[in-house]
């Protein structure tokens, strides 16, 4: 598999909890290659990384994957739920950014700024 898509399979079995950055990938992808415990070839110009059989050997031996441990115990409706309410926050914030006036934008800056505050407040159990 290739990192890229190493990226996206972590990502997609993790049901979006988990999505590694390519800094955090790449340079892991080179130590353990280094170690011995993956190759590396180069196909249409990109690193094509295959399990050495003591990759494979560690692979077994190790813990559960870290997708597995990441997606255990989430509630996938409510983070969906979450996911859209902060999406649509943040695109209604970006059209009063980008088309409002000076003073709507300063508006809608206190908004979010009192937004943040009042979640820190639920959390401390304040009204």
């Amino acid at each position: 598999m290739h990192g890229y898509e190493m990226i996206q399979e972590i990502a997609e079995r993790s049901g979006g909890a988990w999505k590694p950055s390519p800094g955090s990938v790449y340079p892991t992808l080179q130590l353990l290659e280094d170690e011995g415990l993956i190759t590396s070839e180069s196909e249409g110009g990109k690193k094509l990384f295959s399990l050495t059989d003591s990759g494979r050997e560690a692979a077994d031996e190790g813990p559960d994957a870290p997708w597995e441990e990441a997606g255990r115990g989430v509630d996938w409706e409510a983070l969906t739920e979450i996911r859209q309410a902060g999406f649509g926050l943040m695109e209604a914030f970006g059209q009063v950014w980008k088309t409002g006036s000076k003073e709507q934008r300063e508006k809608a800056l206190t908004v979010i700024n009192d937004a943040r505050k009042k979640l820190y407040l639920i959390l401390a159990d304040e009204d």
